[in-house]
């Protein structure tokens, strides 16, 4: 899924805009037991608990894809006869009715999923009416083109609810309010089937996961069973870092490293303007940037082989994983310097009688502590 289409779904967690009747629940305690489950009717909340519900849910497409949001793929084979699949499947065409498949997807997260802590598992199922639009541009058609139907999974964890110190006017008398247990932020989710180019995928699901540190690869294997997990998001960053400091070896200066930030920064400019692509870069595009920064061809060679091995050599990656361009920062022990990042010109390093410096120009001004500094020339 990209954008758009993600964006389409989220728009649809709305209480006048979804088609969400049943809601099923499971709180899982921190012994990992089943305390209780529930099967509730949304229409039977408040407007408001209804609205928070739905909060919840829209969370779980919520973040940058290949971040926070990944998008698994099935093999045929898995389609045809996995069990995962057809487990999915039976949740999804039951609209959440077969009591048995709901059972036993609760039981397959809470015997696989590592959290700690209790949580709640929430899973609804939606059914939208997908319009196409005219080829002009002047609107929808008037019937629906596709009839999307779709389950959204989202786990939360459980945290005791707040107490309040409150004040009854009429009783004339102070009390406690709170209530049992409150629903934290969703740490992982799904949607199943995707939603590609405005239609049904029975072939991909879309994941969500709040940490780049931990993808719940355990959670993501028991339940759909793709094969490898896409590499967390700070794992991915952290192991580039390794890989362009091993590549470049002697010559991973300031320059080549500022190069490749700059390269980095400007493809994911470019790839804005294309919403209708995956935002995602290969092994031979990152070799090219690394040419371009001016990385040696012994660098080159030894770049392809780490990354072959780190991530596959057919292995395509979210370039905001490979380094944060919104942040241009050179640190030392005992000091750290933050530039925009469009100003990244405004340091260099240099050795002055064998001692090595970090430079900042400073043509327009200092200060120190809130106080503008005089910049002194040697001879002052």
């Amino acid at each position: 899924m990209i954008d758009k289409e993600i964006a389409e779904i989220r728009r649809r967690f709305r209480s006048d805009k979804c088609s969400i009747s049943r809601l099923r629940g499971c709180y899982v305690s921190e012994a990992k037991e089943i305390v209780s489950t529930t099967d509730q009717s949304l229409g039977l909340l408040t407007e408001d608990e209804q609205e928070q519900i739905l909060s919840i849910l829209k969370k779980t497409m919520s973040g940058a894809i290949g971040v926070h949001l990944l998008n698994l793929d099935f093999s045929t084979n898995q389609v045809m006869y996995g069990e995962e699949h057809k487990l999915l499947m039976s949740l999804r065409e039951s609209m959440l009715s077969d009591d048995n498949a709901v059972n036993t997807f609760f039981s397959k997260v809470v015997a696989s999923l590592n959290m700690e802590g209790s949580y709640m598992i929430l899973l609804v199922a939606d059914t939208y009416d997908v319009f196409s639009y005219r080829k002009d541009g002047s609107g929808k058609d008037d019937d629906a083109s596709e009839v999307f139907r779709y389950v959204v999974c989202a786990i939360c964890p459980i945290k005791a609810s707040k107490t309040s110190l409150s004040y009854k006017v009429k009783e004339n008398c102070f009390c406690q309010l709170g209530g049992d247990v409150a629903l934290g932020r969703p740490e992982v989710g799904f949607m199943f089937p995707a939603f590609d180019n405005r239609s049904t995928n029975l072939y991909s699901a879309l994941y969500y996961t709040r940490s780049t540190e931990d993808s719940h690869e355990e959670l993501v294997n028991a339940i759909f069973n793709t094969g490898k997990v896409p590499m967390p998001a700070t794992e991915q960053k952290n192991t580039f870092r390794g890989i362009i400091a091993e590549s470049a070896g002697d010559a991973c200066s300031l320059s080549v490293i500022s190069a490749v930030h700059a390269q980095v920064a400007q493809v994911i400019e470019d790839q804005k303007a294309h919403r209708d692509e995956p935002c995602v870069i290969d092994k031979y595009a990152i070799r090219d940037i690394l040419e371009a920064s001016g990385v040696s061809d012994a660098g080159i060679e030894a770049f392809e082989k780490k990354f072959d091995a780190d991530f596959g050599a057919h292995t395509e990656v979210n370039p905001r994983n490979m380094m944060d361009v919104k942040k241009f920062e050179v640190r030392t022990p005992d000091v750290v310097i933050r530039v925009k990042p469009e100003r990244r010109d405004l340091v260099e390093t240099r050795v002055i009688d064998g001692v090595k410096y970090i430079l900042i120009r400073a043509d327009e001004g200092a200060e120190l502590n809130g106080i503008d500094i005089q910049i002194q020339s040697k001879e002052d």
